[in-house]
């Protein structure tokens, strides 16, 4: 089950900002770190978080490395939304009819 790691992953807010800017295109860390008031080797620790919950992919190029979202990263969370979106519209019903039952 890997859903809680990326929702570790995702909870810190630079993180998402990192990830947010990589699904626009791939981009090294010293791309990454000019837009953040964050160290480098901050940057490159949120990317090893995001690396390991299965979000983020890495591309060797010589000595630099690219970073870029993995296209089916998201897919165990969506998978658990999805699980529960099924859950809520009957809920939802019954809580109408609880509703209605107690308008006078």
């Amino acid at each position: 089950m890997i859903e809680p790691d990326i929702f570790r992953a995702l909870a810190d807010p630079t993180r998402r900002a990192v990830f947010e800017r990589l699904a626009a295109r791939e981009m090294s860390v010293s791309e990454l770190k000019a837009n953040f008031a964050v160290s480098q080797p901050a940057i490159s620790q949120h990317l090893a978080a995001l690396k390991a919950a299965g979000l983020v992919q890495e591309r060797r190029d010589g000595r630099f490395a690219y970073y870029s979202i993995t296209p089916d990263g998201l897919a165990p969370l969506t998978d658990w939304v999805d699980r529960y979106r099924r859950f809520w519209p009957e809920r939802i019903e019954k809580l109408k009819t609880v509703l209605k039952e107690m308008d006078p």
